[in-house]
């Protein structure tokens, strides 16, 4: 979720953007090159190897999955002209899941963000772990980069038509998710408890969730005592105030518990979310026959510093997230000092 507290972090972006694309092209002239290579090699050395031994010898492979933005700035600033794109490796409606990796992945943004600024970097990684990998666009009109500021419960229909499709399209029982804010907690929710989203849904992973209201470090108690929530994007019914701490919104989604029973829940939290906040409410109880597990990612990385926006390209969080979804081929995330926005190198493979 955005806010015009954090609006400011974007000024960071436009520094970043330079070095961010110069590194895609300097990343994609290097892979080129590589495949170029590989290529030839692999001509000559057709009829003795095949792919498996081509990489045990340490010949080079063409990659089919392009990598994405490694950062939040880089790849907000890019859906500026294309915001109704996928990210790289996610909606292909032709992807079959396999016996390994049989329940297709439905990635969900959260609030004043879209699909593409948002998972370019987690889409991708999933699609080469083998996933059928999806990415909806929810809450705001086509060709607008500023989406999921529509009412909750509406976007919340949204997602059920886009899991449907999913699940029709793969012929698969049920989906997991993972989103990120509202796309995290709130929202999917609402589809879980009002729209029998149960039976269809294996696993919740949220990302910064948006799970028991925000002050938005106060800046939403303060307008609400002042009475200036009608500013855009934040007008009464959409998502901003929805969750608001002490909303009705929020009141109507708890009461009865924060689970549906046979989902799994998993939250991972930053404590230096500024948007979220406190960054307790984005904890969830578990209740009859359902399983919750909060994490806190500074217990794993004590010194990451990853806030709210750019949580979705933070290399211990996203490894987090592909060993919930696949706990048999878990690692242990790689630690290291963690900055904002410029924390990225590769998530470890």
């Amino acid at each position: 979720m955005l806010t015009m507290r954090t609006l400011s972090g974007f000024t960071l972006a436009a520094t970043l953007f330079t070095t961010t694309t110069l590194s895609m092209a300097g990343s994609a002239s290097t892979a080129g090159a590589v495949s170029a290579a590989g290529a030839a090699g692999a001509a000559g050395a057709a009829s003795m190897m095949s792919t498996a031994s081509m990489r045990s010898t340490g010949a080079a492979v063409a990659d089919p999955v392009p990598h994405g933005f490694t950062t939040f700035p880089g790849a907000f600033l890019a859906s500026l002209a294309k915001p109704d794109e996928s990210p790289p490796g996610a909606n292909d409606w032709a992807c079959a899941p396999s016996a390994r990796r049989p329940v297709p992945v439905v990635l969900i943004h959260g609030t004043w963000a879209n699909a593409f600024n948002v998972w370019n970097e987690l889409a991708p990684t999933l699609k080469r772990d083998g996933y059928c990998v999806y990415a909806l666009n929810y809450g705001g009109a086509p060709g607008i980069p500023l989406k999921a500021t529509a009412p909750v419960p509406d976007s919340a229909k949204e997602l059920a038509g886009f899991v449907d499709k999913v699940l029709t399209a793969t012929g698969a029982a049920e989906v997991d998710l993972v989103g990120h804010s509202q796309g995290g907690g709130v929202m999917p929710r609402w589809y879980l408890k009002y729209h029998d989203g149960g039976p269809k849904v294996r696993k919740l992973i949220g990302l910064a969730p948006a799970n028991h209201g925000t002050t938005v470090s106060g800046v939403s108690t303060l307008a609400a005592a002042l009475g200036i929530l009608g500013i855009p994007g934040l007008k009464p019914g959409d998502a901003g105030p929805n969750m608001f701490a002490g909303s009705e919104f929020n009141r109507v989604l708890d009461q009865g518990g924060d689970t549906v029973p046979s989902v799994e829940y998993v939250t991972v939290v930053s404590r230096y979310d500024g948007v979220v906040t406190p960054y307790t409410n984005q904890f969830l109880t578990a209740g009859p026959g359902a399983k919750v597990t909060n994490i806190l990612l500074q217990n794993i990385c004590p010194l990451d510093l990853t806030k709210h926006l750019d949580m979705t390209y933070a290399p211990a969080a996203l490894q987090l997230v592909r060993n919930h979804l696949d706990p048999a081929t878990a690692r242990q995330p790689s630690c290291r000092p963690a900055l904002p926005f410029i924390s990225r190198l590769r998530p470890q493979r």
